[in-house]
């Protein structure tokens, strides 16, 4: 107890700025002015207030968060590949749409202009397809479905642009159809059936 007394005196009069207590593996316990090695438990003791910080658990936690956020990184990186990955998917859907409607298109040269009906790209989107990005493969199928009803009536006899119409709205969309004969149509997707 002397030792304790002696050395908290020694520590006061030198000016130290922490006591580190050491408790080794056998059990033993010593105050030193340098830190404990790894090993040992660790307290460090500010001797002027009496205040006692365990180092080991501050480590543990200083160790937790650290890998807590590499685990929150980790995560948000697989996110963001998921997100790309289901992007791609989405583009190739369209794109294998639009096949289709440019093969109609070829396929029946008097039927429809070369370009009728134009992709609507998902990274360059026109503003007033947009808000409709989500159902861009759905898009794509009621504009070919447009195209034919229009030809189908006997008014049209060449579609000259088909397009999303402004008055779309998320769960109705609708299409306008022009054709060279002067005649326009307006066809929301409820009309549209596979003919």
């Amino acid at each position: 107890m002397k030792n304790l007394v002696l050395f908290f005196c020694l520590c006061l009069s030198c000016n130290c700025w922490a006591v580190y207590k050491c408790t080794d593996a056998s059990g033993r316990t010593n105050y030193q002015s340098a830190p404990c090695a790894e090993q040992n438990k660790a307290m460090e003791i500010n001797p002027k207030t009496g205040g006692a910080v365990d180092l080991n658990a501050q480590a543990q936690q200083q160790a937790f968060l650290t890998e807590q956020q590499k685990q929150q990184e980790l995560q948000k990186r697989a996110e963001e590949q998921a997100k790309i990955e289901a992007f791609k998917q989405f583009k190739t859907q369209v794109q294998a749409e639009h096949e289709l409607t440019q093969s109609l298109i070829k396929q029946n040269p008097l039927q429809f202009s070369a370009f009728a009906i134009p992709v609507y790209d998902p990274d360059k989107l026109p503003p007033q397809v947009k808000p409709f990005t989500s159902r861009l493969v759905e898009i794509e199928k009621f504009r070919r479905l447009a195209a034919q009803k229009a030809l189908a009536s006997g008014q049209c006899q060449r579609v000259e642009a088909d397009e999303l119409n402004s008055t779309s709205k998320p769960d109705l969309l609708a299409f306008l159809i022009n054709c060279s004969s002067g005649v326009s149509f307006h066809f929301t997707e409820t009309e549209l059936k596979p003919l």
